[in-house]
């Protein structure tokens, strides 16, 4: 039986997907909170090595954590103090003192800044993000046991380019330490594949880290000829990256803000179910990362499957229920155009209005605006591959006729059943490698009463 041809559902469901840190991540932030302690237990009693310097650092490093950065993709950043802490661990000298602190009083002094620097969050009610803490953390302990042995002791580093060369390959190894740690717990939260976050992590984190690493050599060489003044203002080129990154942030959050006050005409207009696109949209972008798709493709399908349905405001007479799926082909097709002309008016999402544009088309047939033009549009195609829609708008066009016929019912019986429905037209009408992952979704996801 065709899926066309089925009914739509009418009960209500909710649908949420795990977001909670797993027992490992937790189990990470513990053991580091316990190192922690450790290096200050360690420290107060070998006693405390210049804390004049030490309390400096570990103010600043709690003035960075305090002014922590949004990046994209709900991750969070405190460049000012990650910054402070490793020119505290590569320091040589600090003024005309040498600087004789341990690795121990390092970490112990990253660690109190952070705490610190938390606690204002925590008072207005913000998560403590203690793991990308831990993280930081553990990055700085990294750079800190492997040089702070060498500072003072060893005659390589008294010549300026063999200790730039040393500080500045720790630096890079602590970086990527931190971007290992943050790709892992991505993939362990978002079930996501680790090489796709890791490299997803490597080109969000990739300009702020060279502007972290640059700051933190710089107030460690200037350090020596400045004393602690240096470590004010040389953290000037940073503040100014920040609000660069702020503002980058606050254009993406109003972009998704437009995009779905767009999904909400819809819906509104009575022309969907109240909260299809939402449930579409989430959907979406996990079956996009069931299947490796990277974080800028996910959020080009982000914003597609929300206004997915925007063409259907050009119709005199709604759809019952707005299921698409029941629709004739042509109709799909001219809802998908329309909606594609709608979305090209903003400049800036060109490529998600061809992935609204292409929504429609069959999994394996060409369309009907040619090969040619269908094949420039199939993101990845390559040589000797059939023309077809690009992998998101294959995404949407499955998730869409799923929701479609599930609606928000609560049964999970229901909901297999369809994506069984689904896999009877694989190939001909649906990818079947969107349908299984979307399967596989299905099955592990958890299914909540409204």
């Amino acid at each position: 039986m065709s899926v066309s041809q089925d009914r739509l559902a009418t009960t209500g469901l909710r649908v949420r997907f795990p977001r909670s840190a797993g027992s490992g991540q937790r189990l990470s932030v513990a053991a580091t909170g316990l190192a922690v302690a450790a290096c200050i237990a360690q420290s107060v009693g070998a006693g405390v090595v210049a804390p004049r310097s030490a309390i400096a650092f570990a103010g600043l490093i709690a003035l960075g954590e305090l002014l922590r950065l949004n990046l994209p993709g709900d991750r969070e950043a405190a460049p000012i103090g990650t910054a402070c802490a490793l020119a505290y661990a590569v320091a040589i000298r600090v003024g005309s003192v040498p600087a004789r602190h341990s690795a121990f009083q390092v970490v112990a002094v990253t660690g109190i800044g952070m705490a610190l620097g938390t606690l204002p969050h925590l008072a207005v009610g913000r998560p403590a993000r203690t793991a990308g803490m831990a993280s930081r953390l553990l990055a700085v302990a990294c750079a800190a046991f492997a040089f702070r042995p060498l500072a003072g002791t060893s005659e390589i580093l008294r010549h300026w380019w063999a200790a730039l060369a040393a500080m500045a390959l720790l630096v890079m190894v602590a970086w990527l330490v931190d971007v290992f740690i943050a790709a892992c717990i991505r993939a362990n939260t978002l079930r996501a594949r680790f090489w796709v976050t890791f490299t997803d992590e490597l080109r969000v984190q990739g300009l702020l880290g060279v502007a972290v690493g640059a700051s933190a050599l710089l107030i460690a060489f200037a350090a020596e000829a400045m004393g602690l003044v240096a470590v004010a203002v040389f953290l000037a080129p940073l503040l100014v990256t920040q609000v660069a990154f702020r503002q980058y942030a606050g254009i993406r959050a109003t972009y998704l803000q437009t995009v779905r006050a767009l999904a909400r005409v819809t819906e509104i207009g009575g022309y969907v179910e109240t909260g299809h696109a939402d449930r579409v949209s989430r959907l979406a972008v996990a079956v996009g990362r069931e299947l490796g798709m990277a974080e800028p493709e996910l959020l080009e399908l982000q914003y597609a499957a929300l206004i997915h349905d925007i063409g259907q405001l050009s119709l005199q007479d709604p759809i019952p229920g707005g299921a698409t799926v029941l629709v004739s082909p042509e109709d799909q097709r001219r809802i998908a155009l329309l909606g594609a002309e709608v979305v090209e008016q903003a400049t800036m999402l060109d490529s998600v209005a061809e992935i609204v544009r292409q929504q429609s088309d069959p999994c394996k047939a060409t369309s009907r605006r040619g090969a040619a033009s269908a094949a420039g549009a199939t993101a990845g195609a390559g040589a000797g591959q059939p023309a077809g829609p690009p992998l998101s708008s294959r995404i949407i066009r499955a998730v869409n006729a799923f929701d479609d016929l599930v609606g928000s019912s609560a049964d999970p019986g229901r909901a297999a059943s369809v994506v069984d429905r689904l896999r009877l037209d694989a190939s001909a009408q649906y990818d079947p490698e969107v349908v299984s992952a979307l399967g596989r979704i299905i099955t592990r996801r958890s299914v909540l009463p409204a």
